[in-house]
């Protein structure tokens, strides 16, 4: 993550699903989230749609109530790119697995030249006992950087087959909603790798 002046990050981390998916604030409207996609690996030409199991890291089995969550949210895409649940996960085609991470990013007020006042002091409007006025600005709402990706290894000889990332920064919203968008746009060019970053705009359930 580049550091910027004035900037101080709190990472909340949801690799391995450590954490709860909680509700972010915002976002509500939003019906389309573009998100910078990364992939990666040769998919083996000709190769049936295989069936698939969740692989879980040791430390991703430390809270299997919030791994469950994640791969929920991940669940819709593997599915819309033709795979299927294995019914023996320990048969399963192909193994895959998954991770997530959040970052909020707390800003500095001078960052942002629309919240500088007179003599170049931030401030802005604040609720106050007679109604709302001007006031010292103290902090902006956070921004959101947010990250998923997914390694799927051979069923049988664990052989790496595809990589895929997607990442997005706003100012909040549903993890309910974006988490399963990220995964949609991180497996948008799938069976084809696309290692170079670019943006996928992917609905956003209501």
């Amino acid at each position: 993550m580049t550091s910027l002046s004035g900037t101080r990050a709190r990472s909340v981390r949801f690799v391995a699903a450590g954490a709860a998916l909680a509700l972010l604030a915002g976002c509500a409207s939003l019906a389309t989230l573009n998100a910078e996609v990364s992939s990666y690996g040769e998919w083996p030409v000709g190769r049936a749609t295989p069936t698939y199991a969740f692989e879980r890291l040791p430390s991703q089995q430390s809270d299997p109530t919030a791994q469950e969550r994640l791969e929920a949210a991940a669940r819709p895409a593997l599915e819309r790119a033709g795979f299927t649940s294995a019914a023996d996960p320990a048969r399963a085609d192909v193994r895959v697995q998954i991770g997530a991470r959040i970052t909020a990013v707390e800003r500095s007020p001078f960052d942002d030249p629309f919240w500088v006042g007179r003599f170049g002091r931030p401030w802005a409007f604040r609720h106050r006992p007679l109604g709302w006025g001007p006031g010292w600005y103290g902090s902006s709402p956070p921004r959101y950087e947010r990250e998923v990706a997914l390694l799927m290894r051979d069923g049988t000889s664990s052989t790496p087959l595809y990589e895929a990332r997607a990442t997005n920064d706003g100012f909040g919203g549903a993890l309910e909603r974006i988490l399963p968008a990220l995964f949609a746009a991180a497996l948008a060019d799938f069976p084809k790798a696309v290692p170079d970053p670019h943006v996928v705009s992917v609905p956003l359930a209501p």
